[in-house]
């Protein structure tokens, strides 16, 4: 049978079955110190007590470390987040990362052939924002979205990351959004986002 989710009312035995929540989709701009998690063992303040005020339970698509910051999207759509998080690498994730022992041959390692965990990583963009002695802000496009993947990508090139702050993902920038404040995404938003 067919039914009318806005005109009938579907029961088993008499009980009305519950409706679908709302599909809702958040971008938060998280601030450095709060683990991306929905709960936390040790105690530690998590992204999800941010959106808890959204008025659904949402869930993080992706992730963002303890010490990075900036653009983290949250869900209850399932769809959505397989889509967003599926291998493939077609979201571009843009950052902002300020790092320290700067050299010229840095350069070279993070546009080049990485390889991590045994996998060789689609190559990233990275141009130089900044530059003053040792010190440089780069802008990094990354499209696989590994464990601590610009953190790791640096290591391998030598350089120590400062400060890291995703800017962007796919169509999605975090613009003047303030650390610690949500959005709900509009409906243009989601389908740009979806058709990548």
């Amino acid at each position: 049978m067919k039914a009318d989710p806005d005109w009938d009312v579907i029961a088993v035995d008499g009980v009305a079955i519950a409706e679908r929540p709302e599909k809702v989709y958040l971008m938060l701009n998280k601030p450095r110190g709060y683990v991306t998690t929905l709960s936390d063992e040790k105690g530690r303040r998590t992204a999800a007590e941010l959106v808890a005020d959204c008025g659904e339970r949402v869930w993080p698509v992706g992730r963002l470390d303890m010490f990075s910051e900036g653009l983290l999207l949250f869900t209850n759509d399932g769809e959505f987040t397989q889509r967003l998080e599926h291998p493939s690498g077609c979201v571009e994730k843009e950052y902002l990362v300020r790092v320290d022992g700067w050299s010229d041959g840095a350069l070279e390692v993070l546009r080049g052939p990485i390889t991590l965990d045994g996998q060789l990583l689609a190559p990233a963009q990275v141009r130089i924002v900044s530059r003053e002695r040792e010190f440089a802000v780069l802008r990094i496009v990354i499209h696989e979205g590994k464990n601590r993947q610009i953190r790791r990508m640096c290591e391998k090139a030598g350089v120590r990351v400062l400060r890291l702050k995703r800017v962007r993902e796919g169509t999605l920038c975090l613009g003047d959004l303030k650390p610690g404040m949500w959005r709900k995404l509009k409906k243009m938003e989601v389908g740009s986002i979806l058709s990548l």
